[in-house]
């Protein structure tokens, strides 16, 4: 029984970064119907930025967190406005294929820029264990899970209360009605990439805290098991993404503890494979007619 509380808890750890990854996948599907497959790489920068906010300049650990989460909005924005704005309007299939050029474009990038050698990412939170039972705790878990929740629930907050907000949601029901209701597409879709990609970062950040070094490969597994997750609670839909990367986590942190390390993501793939079988929309996702 200690042994699964505590893979529970590692499984809440790993799933909280991939809930926040997630979300960046489903909010900007939710808005313009494109899988954007560079936001692992997304993620890959913010943790780049952080160890440079870390080490070069010995910021507090809010100013590190802050510096990368605002560096990374203003690339998302800046992709959306060169890569994926001019394709707006043409075949999903191109703006899939171009999504994932900007991906392999910002991996090589990071690889002329920071090299590739692995980076060790300074410990930004104070170590601590603390013990329930039989069950360590560690303080950068309860960090993570609490940045992770603290977070989802002021994005949620955010979309459901506000006149932005509010926006998003029409833009995302019907882009055409939203611009006769006197909506700025442009900007709220901007203001979309800025969120989730603020987002993508915080979770490149805990991640990289979680399992120390940054290298420029570091986001394309994170973010395709984030898209798992995106897809399995049900893409498009905020929540669905939160529920799914806490049970991607879950999945993979209890095979590797009961079954075996090399079969987690293997199981983790395969968990998209049935999800598309049976449930194409996900867990909280309905189905809809398409009227013709």
């Amino acid at each position: 029984m200690n042994l699964f509380l505590q893979q529970l808890i590692n499984g809440l750890n790993v799933g909280s970064i991939y809930a926040l990854i997630a979300i960046g996948y489903t909010m900007v599907y939710g808005i313009i119907k494109l899988i954007n497959f560079a936001h692992g790489e997304i993620m890959m920068f913010g943790a780049y930025f952080a160890f440079i906010a870390a080490t070069s300049y010995n910021m507090p650990v809010w100013a590190i967190f802050l510096t990368s989460m605002i560096i990374m909005a203003i690339l998302g924005v800046a992709i959306e406005f060169i890569a994926y704005r001019p394709l707006r309007n043409a075949p999903r299939l191109s703006a899939l294929i171009t999504a994932i050029g900007v991906s392999i474009f910002l991996q090589n990038l990071a690889l002329l820029i920071f090299k590739a050698d692995p980076k060790v990412m300074p410990k930004l939170f104070p170590e601590k264990i603390f013990y329930l039972g039989g069950i360590e705790i560690s303080s950068t878990t309860l960090i993570t899970v609490g940045l992770a929740i603290v977070f989802m629930i002021l994005l949620d907050l955010y979309i459901r209360k506000t006149k932005q907000g509010r926006a998003m949601r029409a833009v995302s029901e019907d882009k055409d009605a939203a611009i006769l209701m006197g909506i700025n597409v442009n900007r709220t879709i901007s203001l979309t990439f800025a969120l989730g990609s603020a987002l993508g970062a915080l979770g490149g950040v805990l991640y990289s805290v979680a399992y120390i070094q940054v290298f420029p490969t570091m986001g394309v597994m994170p973010g395709l098991k984030a898209f798992i997750a995106a897809v399995l609670g049900g893409i498009g839909i905020v929540p669905g993404a939160m529920l799914g990367g806490f049970i991607i986590g879950m999945v993979e942190t209890m095979t590797k503890a009961y079954i075996s390390t090399t079969w987690a993501d293997a199981i983790v793939f395969a968990i998209l494979i049935i999800v598309l079988l049976f449930k194409p929309t996900g867990i909280l996702g309905k189905n809809t007619r398409e009227k013709v």
